[in-house]
């Protein structure tokens, strides 16, 4: 899916309710809720905290996708483009960071016996 689709579906999504898009910073607050299930999530795989029995099992994609529709909810109020936005991030690392790591060296098949 396109950003531009998921910002169009969100949008339609909201717009099915009365209350329509909440102030900008309800929406942060959900944010850092949504961000926050998605730390303990990582934190139950990767580091020393590890699950209570009674907790369900629970979907990364799922967790990082929640995260993703608050931030759609937040830059449809805001009136934000995120593919026109992203794109304009993504240059902008490309020449800050460019030459910041080392890159990967493709390696060029040579024909054997040459």
């Amino acid at each position: 899916m396109e950003l531009s689709e998921a910002q169009a579906e969100v949008d339609a999504w909201i717009g099915r309710f009365e209350e329509g898009y909440w102030p900008p910073l309800v929406n942060l607050a959900r944010l850092t809720e949504e961000v926050g299930e998605l730390a303990r999530l990582l934190n139950h795989r990767f580091g020393p905290k590890t699950k209570k029995p009674e907790e369900l099992d629970q979907d990364l994609g799922e967790e990082i996708a929640d995260v993703l529709f608050v931030l759609i909810v937040i830059a449809n109020d805001q009136g934000i483009d995120l593919g026109s936005a992203l794109g304009k991030v993504l240059e902008k690392y490309r020449v800050r960071d460019g030459d910041r790591w080392v890159s990967k060296q493709v390696r060029e098949e040579t024909p054997s016996g040459s």
